[in-house]
């Protein structure tokens, strides 16, 4: 079994699967008349193959425990995946770099401190949603439209986080 420690969440070390998307860390500009600060392009959408299309959905998690055990990592060759907490919750982030497969030795574990949201990149493996602490909800964008966009690794693991 595969055991990892979440290490906490930067958009160095992220950068090989997607974009940290934080809006403490990024430039931004007024809008509306100066009532409201735009942080702009945070992470690039990604809708490849016949009839994508962007999608914008809520996802509801409950909490895992930990140390959490997985049995796979997903991917999703034709788009990207963008997951942000509306609550602040804070989540397991499980990646590894895209391919036909998965060298233990390449897959990372993250936490997120709660107000940081990432965008997988098209074909990036990772976990399944992992809240932690309690219920969450997330503003998900992803793709849709037609072809199989969905594939599974097995790859069993346990995640602990980092100790402060």
């Amino acid at each position: 079994m595969l055991e990892l420690i979440a290490e906490p969440l930067t958009a160095d070390a992220f950068a090989p699967f997607g974009e940290v998307i934080d809006a403490r860390t990024s430039a931004s500009f007024p809008i509306n008349a100066g009532r409201t600060q735009r942080h702009h392009d945070l992470a690039t959408v990604q809708t490849l193959g016949e009839n994508a299309r962007p999608l914008i959905s809520l996802f509801v998690s409950q909490p895992v425990t930990l140390p959490l055990e997985l049995t796979f990592l997903e991917r999703h060759p034709l788009g990207s995946q963008a997951f942000m907490p509306l609550h602040e919750e804070r989540f397991i982030v499980v990646v590894a770099p895209p391919g036909e497969s998965i060298d233990a030795a390449d897959v990372r574990a993250f936490v997120t401190d709660g107000r940081q949201g990432v965008n997988y990149r098209a074909g990036t493996w990772h976990a399944i949603q992992s809240v932690l602490d309690r219920e969450g909800e997330f503003l998900v964008i992803d793709r849709g439209g037609e072809g199989d966009n969905c594939d599974e690794y097995p790859l069993p693991m346990r995640i602990r986080l980092a100790l402060a």
